[in-house]
């Protein structure tokens, strides 16, 4: 089965305005893909690589990638501890297949002393479906997200094994777990972006604006 297409560019793009500023981390993996996605799903997109640009998003994408790839970046732009702290003090953070993994806070199959960021209390099999030629896509059903099935692109994805009290599972591909939430952090172990279906990042967005809500900001960072 072919893998989907990338969305095609979104009519919004980073400079348009929206309810709420997301970042992406643009070390590496699918950093465009994401943020095309964000801009048609309503936010105010911008990248993000230093430690200085954490300051001026209301939450943040970890993309698709290489997990161990971007955790040694993470180190060298002097990335890993600051965003660390930012997560466990409430940042919503999205992330996918790649991301899923590095907000965990256990990986099997991970490589030794692969820096992980925390943030959800489930422990995660690295490449648990297989390798590049054993990607596929799945209908699933996504809670909290509207209009039927979600096309779901799996490329070495990981799946989560066990989770906490207090994971949400949202999604599963027959009895794997392959969609959580816990408090402020949101993962999927699949590509959302790469679909041009961009509900999961509608879900993000609007999962944003509620902790906003609930914490009492007025105004969006970045905003007069």
């Amino acid at each position: 089965m072919a893998l989907s297409q990338a969305a095609a560019p979104a009519q919004a793009s980073a400079a348009t305005a929206g309810t709420v500023r997301l970042g992406v981390l643009a070390l590496q993996g699918d950093v465009r893909e994401h943020s095309r996605a964000l801009a048609a799903a309503g936010a105010r997109v911008v990248e993000v690589r230093r430690v200085c640009d954490l300051d001026a998003v209301d939450g943040l994408v970890l993309p698709g990638g290489e997990s161990t790839t971007i955790g040694r970046l993470l180190r060298v732009f002097e990335l890993l501890e600051p965003l660390r702290d930012a997560i466990a003090a409430g940042l919503p953070v999205f992330g996918s297949c790649a991301g899923m993994i590095l907000l965990a806070r256990d990986v099997l199959d991970g490589r030794p002393g692969q820096p992980l960021l925390g943030g959800l209390d489930v422990v995660v099999r690295r490449n648990a479906f297989g390798r590049q030629v054993d990607s596929f896509e799945a209908e699933i059903d996504v809670t909290g997200v509207a209009g039927g099935p979600v096309r779901a692109v799996f490329i070495r994805a990981p799946w989560v094994e066990k989770i906490g009290d207090e994971v949400e599972v949202l999604g599963r591909v027959g009895d794997r777990i392959v969609a959580v939430r816990q408090d402020n952090v949101l993962a999927t172990a699949f590509h959302p972006e790469l679909t041009g279906d961009t509900r999961i990042h509608q879900l993000f967005v609007s999962m944003v604006e509620g902790i906003r809500e609930r914490q009492g900001l007025g105004q969006v960072r970045g905003t007069a």
